[in-house]
């Protein structure tokens, strides 16, 4: 009963925070968009939807117009990627936060729990993967494993498990000499079970605040790896795409200015809408935050 109490009250304080609702509001805009790609922006008949259409052959950009909302650039609909680039972006978010938590997860709670020579060995190997700039690794696998989305998320997860698993090694560290793990342990039972039973339910919190906080930023790195050539493949609807065809006319701003607006203008709120939620959670969920 207590439990749901407290969930209630969370819930309540949440739902009072003006950016709590302002960021999930921009959130569920983005689901619905998202969802409703194939009836807003329609389909590509010739190849995969994700595939950018072709609709002109003409070098120069085209501006916005009735028959393309967004105008054109490189020959392809910008209203057509940033639509279905929202998808790739709940994709990129989703996918590579969910594979990251986890490992992060594992090997931080593996650290903390047993410590000695086996924390040791592990810290010292995240030290390792954190001590390269978060871009310049993701850039650098990105290009030995090759162009597309997948091996982009690949990299983004090989190097962004390091966060997860600091912090959950301290929450756990401070949480394992409380009087219910010491009891679990006087019962007999099995440090697995300890760990996912009793531990990590009273020490997650932080960092779901911290995936929330870091959807966002998975994004921006994906569409940084794809406006820089090493990202998704060209023609792929992706937000960092359509910013690289804008590249040669960016010293034009007069002409290209819509390239750049609209999936730029879709990063910030995707951006925003994260951050606004995850700084709502801390205020629930951190202790030196409640009122």
């Amino acid at each position: 009963m207590k439990r749901k109490s407290d969930f209630r009250k969370a819930m309540k304080k949440y739902w009072t925070n003006p950016t709590a609702v302002l960021g999930t509001c921009l959130l569920i805009f983005f689901v619905i968009v998202a969802i409703f790609a194939p009836q807003i922006a329609g389909v590509n008949e010739f190849g995969s939807n994700y595939q950018i259409p072709i609709v002109s052959w003409r070098a120069a950009p085209q501006p916005p117009s009735a028959e393309h909302p967004f105008g054109v650039i490189g020959g392809r609909s910008v209203f057509y990627g940033v639509v279905w680039g929202t998808r790739t972006a709940f994709r990129i978010g989703i996918i590579v936060s969910a594979i990251s938590t986890l490992i992060g997860l594992v090997i931080g709670s593996i650290a903390a729990y047993f410590g000695g020579i086996v924390d040791e060995i592990l810290m010292r190997i995240t030290d390792v993967f954190m001590s390269i700039p978060f871009l310049i690794a993701a850039m650098v696998m990105t290009v030995i494993l090759g162009k597309g989305l997948d091996n982009v998320m690949i990299a983004l997860t090989v190097f962004g498990w390091m966060p997860t698993a600091r912090l959950i090694r301290g929450n756990i560290l401070q949480a394992k000499e409380e009087q219910y793990v010491l009891a679990a342990k006087a019962l007999g039972q099995n440090s697995w079970v300890i760990i996912v039973k009793h531990l990590l339910p009273n020490t997650i919190f932080p960092v779901v605040v911290q995936v929330s906080m870091r959807m966002g930023s998975l994004v921006i790195t994906a569409a940084a790896l794809s406006f820089l050539g090493v990202g998704a493949e060209p023609g792929y609807a992706d937000w960092g795409t359509i910013l690289s065809y804008a590249r040669d006319w960016m010293t034009v701003l007069d002409r290209s200015w819509f390239a750049i607006v609209y999936p730029g203008t879709a990063m910030v709120l995707f951006v925003l809408a994260w951050n606004l939620v995850g700084d709502a959670l801390r205020d629930i969920f951190d202790p030196r935050l409640r009122g």
